[in-house]
């Protein structure tokens, strides 16, 4: 029998003015429905059950919208917070597929070095109190090395069991220093959405379940062999690389230069030991086996341009590094790579023409020698006679057939001092090298229209650019 909503005026029955009221033996069909009825709305839901859905299973219900997060499980540290939905389905639909609980990682600020962990306050409620069916009581302290992870296991202070007090609070830790926590029995880790459980994961470019198509990748070998020992390019690491990776074997050592100019490893001809560096904020680990093999790591991103040298003691075997840059920095670092000269070999800088010497000291040599090129911090000065001598310290080789110290001499050939250099600033240096005939004095001079400039990202480009058009 199927039944629809009439009034007591459609029926023909004086029933008063009660409306909704059952007339049996009538056709399926909406009626008029008075507003603000509950009673009829109820009714209607139910004639259209009966009257429309037929016999045939239908497909899963639908699922609420989901509700708002609860507040973090852990007043610090890492917690949980929970979110829950409602499955709303008509007779023969089936469930609905998916989860009625969402769990996500929350943050609160970090836990007083003397506060109670929160596995170990669980255990202790239980201080005191009888259990396994006795009057005896006990002292509890977490014990983790029952199967499940997840269970309140306690070990009984001063004795050699443990008992399970059923499943751990959810937010606790599954284990002490674990990035899981323990959902309803579980250990769940989080994905890179935060949710616990997931199994969403960072590609390569750093977006969350992205499938690396919005970054490149950059593998290249440097082989250049180096004609003299000192400190290459090998390349530049651009701000925004992830994934950075560099490795050789030989007796060279791979160096790193901040944006600032400062050494992070291995800089200022001392060997840095092996272990994690700070720079342009990301770790960078650095390990040097037992043999002759050295590589470097750093997830990334930069958040400022690096630069990966090498310090060359013997003919370079090759280089190989490798980083994922997104692709609006690719361009910018091809062109930068370019005007540099990183590829395919080490630039050499213009040679300056030496100046006539006014100095009675110097003996002019016999032969030429090349101007070596370099970087170099002052640290100290001193005038003796005519001449100024600068102590500096050699920071980065640009061009020198013949290896610089760490610590050289610069001789300024008049009392100005020309060209003058401030005591700890860094300057790029174009010194020409005068060796006496009988090999007794070797010296560095700087003339007074020589190449003296302070060191900056700009200069060193212009630098490198002069090479490419004036090779060695």
């Amino acid at each position: 029998m199927s039944y629809c909503l009439k009034s007591h005026s459609q029926s023909g029955q004086s029933w008063g003015s009660t409306p909704g009221l059952l007339a049996p033996q009538l056709p399926c069909t909406l009626c008029p429905l008075r507003p603000h009825s509950l009673w009829n709305l109820l009714l209607l839901l139910w004639t259209f059950l009966n009257c429309g859905l037929g016999s045939n299973t239908q497909g899963p219900g639908e699922w609420t919208p989901w509700g708002s997060w609860s507040r973090c499980s852990s007043s610090c540290g890492r917690g949980l917070s929970v979110r829950s939905r409602r499955c709303i389905r008509f007779p023969r639909e089936e469930l609905c597929w998916g989860n009625t609980h969402e769990y996500r990682l929350c943050q609160q600020p970090d836990c007083p070095p003397a506060a109670m962990p929160f596995r170990d306050l669980q255990c202790a409620l239980y201080n005191g109190h009888p259990v396994l069916g006795t009057q005896n009581t006990y002292q509890w302290v977490p014990f983790y090395g029952a199967p499940n992870q997840c269970d309140l296991n306690c070990l009984a202070v001063g004795h050699d069991f443990y008992h399970s007090f059923g499943r751990v609070l959810d937010g606790t830790p599954c284990s002490p220093g674990a990035q899981g926590l323990c959902v309803a029995g579980r250990c769940l880790s989080a994905g890179c959405d935060g949710l616990l459980g997931s199994d969403a994961r960072e590609d390569r470019c750093g977006r969350c379940g992205g499938a690396n198509d919005s970054c490149l990748f950059v593998q290249r070998v440097f082989r250049d062999a180096g004609a003299f020992a000192g400190y290459w390019n090998v390349t530049l690491i651009p701000e925004g690389a992830r994934y950075i990776r560099a490795a050789h074997r030989s007796r060279n050592h791979l160096a790193l230069m901040g944006g600032d100019g400062r050494y992070v490893l291995n800089g200022n001809w001392v060997v840095s030991p092996a272990g994690t560096y700070e720079a342009a904020g990301t770790r960078v680990v650095y390990t040097r086996a037992t043999g002759p093999e050295e590589t470097l790591r750093a997830a990334g991103p930069t958040s400022e341009d690096l630069l990966l040298q090498v310090l060359l003691q013997e003919p370079n075997p090759g280089i190989e590094f490798e980083f994922w840059l997104p692709r609006e920095r690719y361009g910018p670092f091809q062109a930068q790579a370019q005007v540099l000269g990183w590829s395919p070999r080490q630039p050499q800088p213009r040679e300056v023409e030496p100046q006539p010497l006014e100095s009675p000291t110097v003996i002019p040599p016999r032969t030429p020698i090349p101007t070596p090129v370099f970087r170099a911090h002052v640290l100290g000065r001193i005038r003796q006679a005519q001449e100024t001598r600068y102590e500096v310290r050699v920071q980065l080789i640009y061009k020198n057939r013949s290896p610089l110290r760490a610590l050289e001499y610069v001789w300024a050939p008049s009392r100005c001092p020309c060209p003058p250099l401030a005591l700890h600033r860094d300057y790029l240096l174009a010194a020409r090298r005068l060796i006496s005939p009988d090999g007794t004095q070797d010296r560095l001079l700087l003339p007074h229209a020589g190449y003296a400039r302070l060191w900056s990202p700009a200069e060193d480009s212009r630098v490198r650019l002069a090479a490419r058009h004036c090779p060695l």
